[in-house]
């Protein structure tokens, strides 16, 4: 059996949580422009944009190299969080299993948290851990915040 884990974070974030959570729940469609520097494109596959279940391809890059991310969306209104299970793409190529949940917690009327959970298991115990992806997937939320502040 290869080894597995979860990785948890927070990240702070101004604005309400429902802001934040629209925004990952229903314009995926936006990140291209709003942080081209981690998203370079987002495609529907299946579904609509805000429906659960839907299946997207993401462009990205992560530590300089261009990826690919195929995912299926899974979407909890009632705790505002939005899970990305993994498909296909590079990650998959080294992991079976790649599910990373974005939940917005209400700290403040002007403030949230992003809690942020990444559960993997790697395919072989000859690849790395995917701390790196972890730290691109905090990156990313991190600099939706500005965006979805000014939106």
């Amino acid at each position: 059996m290869a080894t597995s884990g979860t990785y948890v974070t927070e990240v702070p974030l101004k604005g309400n949580a429902e802001k934040h959570y629209r925004r990952w729940r229903n314009e995926n469609h936006v990140f291209p422009d709003a942080i081209g520097h981690h998203i370079q494109g987002v495609t529907i596959h299946d579904g609509e944009w805000d429906s659960h279940g839907a299946i997207k391809t993401w462009n990205y890059t992560c530590d300089g190299k261009p990826e690919v991310f195929k995912e299926r969306r899974e979407i909890d209104d009632e705790k505002k969080a939005v899970t990305f299970r993994g498909l296909e793409g590079h990650v998959m190529e080294q992991l079976k299993v790649y599910d990373v949940v974005f939940e917005f917690i209400p700290q403040s009327e002007d403030g949230c948290v992003c809690k942020i959970t990444m559960i993997w298991e790697k395919r072989n115990d000859d690849f790395p851990e995917p701390s790196n992806y972890m730290k691109f997937v905090k990156s990313m939320a991190a600099d939706m915040d500005h965006h979805v502040i000014k939106a």
